[in-house]
């Protein structure tokens, strides 16, 4: 067994792999860039060394860097996390010719799956079902719109290189098969270095199972299937082993195919078989084609370790140390369900737009796993992924595995950054969700009403108030004359709070017209108790944040001659919604432009985002222009009304 490893990632992931190597009394090796030199995995590690600037290109992708790391810290194997470099064959050979160990399969199996192309070639060969499209080298749009009315539609468009859902379009018309195309290619060549695509049948009622699978480099074994039908924009959103509906006929069928593809390259480590299944009657042996291969651990790969018992880490290293395969097939046993659900700050309002922030309030249950690289005061940045933290849970049923999700989702706390945490939580009450009824489609057809919040209530407003007013505070409670009543107001928003103080902990309060009774007031860490009522809150400075359940509420102070002072360009104007890169700019000044349109295409965190007018007007002054860089909040163009 190794001495001691480099991890060639960040972020959660990075942590995970900490976590069992220090188990396992391997010690660590972490890589930061300038943006993470207080981050959680450069604490969490033995060493650390800095490899670069924040962007990942000048850090993360710079693997002569991570080598050199590595023997000047006398690591012997590097573990490259998933993203990244962790697929890249190059950065293998690199690794080999040092004279490390990649814990990881060979650079020919890395190539084998490494375009999505070439490795449904390669499936078919084995005999594995593959989905009908055009997978071939000629790229000409002609052609490649061709190819899409011979398969039909609706059809998929993906960069053949990578994934997570970067560089996929799905086109309905032929008519929007040029947009979409160019969206992909863009969107290829920008995140993997590859414009390449290739085109797909869409599924009508498609689901996305997959298989886990481990090899030795001679013999491989799976771990049964993984549902991944819950997903937006083509990214993963909550997974579950087993899956709905597996009959023991399919599983058997998908197992073996997965083996298959897996032996067909002398897989040797972790590794994951995506299918594409067909749900619309059920599951059935006939109903899965291969969609493509994750040479790498997945981020769901939790769920898997929940209902085996595996520690696929400990796999990882045990066989790239030259152990054998750890365990046969029929010594991997299935117990239970599992659930993960990947908390993001993004804004589910807002098209799933990105969004950065320090984060004023972080903290999980006790009873759920809580895999996270962040902590309360780490920083969001707009370099990386998103990702605060996956929630996993594990029950004898799938029943009480989301039940316990739920349960999960309603007392975590985060505070700082706008969430996908009310999204996450009305998933889980989701009857088609509960019932098993899951696809790919689902969350897109329900959008609306999975990321619909109910405004705050009175009485949340009126906590909101007490807090900001330092009423939560004992000793300001204890300021109360039995001889006055103390009265005091306060401007939330559009609300105006009136409080009167009748007591220690108790208080009338004004919340616009509605009057609400706070009475038995308790306050311990982030619960505040009052009779009838119970919520959590985190609060910062002028602000706080009041969860009810899942649902955050964020209330600021707002200073009156601050509002009177301030103009407010109202939607005659259209910001950037957070940092990135200007990709394209569908207007000039003096156009008429409708409410809706789309005018700019900007990239930020590794994803394309299309900004719309605001209303109706003309183009006056525009500050736009493609492979321009864009802060948050800059303005980058304005409207003035249409003429009569």
């Amino acid at each position: 067994m190794f001495t001691k490893i480099l991890i060639a990632n960040r972020g959660e992931i990075a942590c995970r792999v900490i976590e069992t190597a220090r188990r396992m009394g391997v010690a660590t090796v972490a890589v930061y860039s300038d943006a993470d030199a207080q981050s959680k995995h450069t604490q969490m590690a033995d060493e650390a060394v800095h490899i670069g600037a924040a962007p990942v290109g000048e850090s993360y992708l710079k693997g002569d860097r991570i080598i050199q790391a590595a023997l000047d810290t006398g690591a012997q194997a590097i573990h490259p996390g998933y993203g990244f470099l962790s697929e890249n064959p190059d950065f293998v050979d690199a690794i080999t010719a040092a004279g490390l160990i990649f814990i990881g399969p060979s650079a020919d199996a890395i190539r084998a799956m490494g375009l999505k192309d070439a490795a449904k070639k390669l499936m078919v060969e084995a005999g594995v079902p593959v989905v009908p499209g055009y997978h071939g080298a000629e790229q000409g749009a002609d052609f490649l719109a061709a190819e899409a009315d011979k398969i039909g539609y609706p059809v998929l468009i993906k960069a053949r290189a990578g994934g997570g859902g970067k560089g996929m379009r799905k086109v309905d018309a032929p008519a929007d098969f040029r947009a979409g195309l160019e969206g992909a290619q863009r969107e290829g060549l920008a995140s993997f270095g590859d414009a390449a695509v290739l085109i797909e049948k869409w599924i009508t009622t498609p689901r996305h199972i997959e298989m886990q699978v481990f090899g030795d480099g001679k013999t491989a074994l799976h771990l049964y299937e993984r549902d991944c039908s819950l997903q937006r924009r083509h990214q993963k959103v909550i997974e579950e082993a087993p899956a709905p509906g597996m009959t023991a006929e399919m599983r058997a069928a998908m197992g073996a195919a997965a083996v298959k593809a897996a032996e067909a390259i002398g897989y040797a480590g972790a590794g994951t078989i995506e299918f594409i299944v067909d749900g619309s009657d059920g599951l059935r042996p006939d109903g899965f084609w291969f969609m493509e291969m994750n040479t790498r651990l997945q981020v769901e790969h939790p769920v898997t370790e929940a209902i085996t018992g595996v520690d696929l880490v400990e796999w990882q290293l045990r066989v790239a140390a030259g152990e054998p395969l750890p365990a046969q097939q029929d010594d991997i046993t299935l117990t239970g369900h599992s659930f993960e659900a990947r908390l993001y700050a993004e804004d589910a309002s807002k098209g799933f737009l990105p969004a950065t922030g320090r984060l004023n309030a972080l903290s999980f249950p006790d009873n759920v796993r809580a895999d996270s690289g962040v902590r309360a005061g780490d920083e969001i940045t707009p370099f990386y992924d998103p990702m605060i933290a996956k929630l996993i849970t594990h029950g004898p049923t799938r029943d009480v595995a989301l039940g316990q999700l739920r349960s999960a989702l309603e007392q975590t706390v985060v505070a700082g950054s706008v969430t996908n945490l009310p999204f996450l939580a009305a998933l889980t009450r989701h009857a088609g969700f509960a019932a098993g009824q899951v696809d790919t489609g689902l969350i897109e057809r329900d959008q609306t009403a999975l990321t619909y919040v109910e405004p705050a209530t009175p009485q949340i407003t009126a906590i909101a108030g007490l807090s900001l007013m330092g009423l939560f505070d004992a000793p300001a409670r204890a300021g109360f004359t039995l001889w006055s009543q103390h009265v005091q107001t306060i401007e939330l928003g559009e609300d105006a709070v009136r409080v009167t103080t009748n007591g220690p902990d108790d208080f009338a309060v004004r919340v616009g017209d509605a009057d609400v009774a706070i009475t038995g007031l308790r306050v311990q860490g982030h619960d505040v108790r009052f009779t009838g009522g119970r919520y959590r809150f985190s609060r910062t400075d002028d602000t706080v944040t009041i969860f009810a359940g899942a649902v955050p509420h964020v209330f600021t102070r707002i200073d009156p001659l601050a509002r009177a002072a301030e103009g407010g360009a109202g939607g005659d104007v259209l910001l950037a919604p957070m940092p990135g890169l200007i990709k394209v700019v569908n207007t000039k000044p003096g156009d008429a432009v409708s409410q809706g349109d789309a005018l700019i295409v900007m990239e930020a965190m590794k994803m394309e985002h299309t900004l719309t007018a605001p209303r109706d007007g003309i183009v006056a002054q525009l500050a736009a222009a493609p492979g321009r860089q864009v802060a948050d909040g800059d303005v980058l163009l304005s409207l003035e009304p249409l003429e009569d």
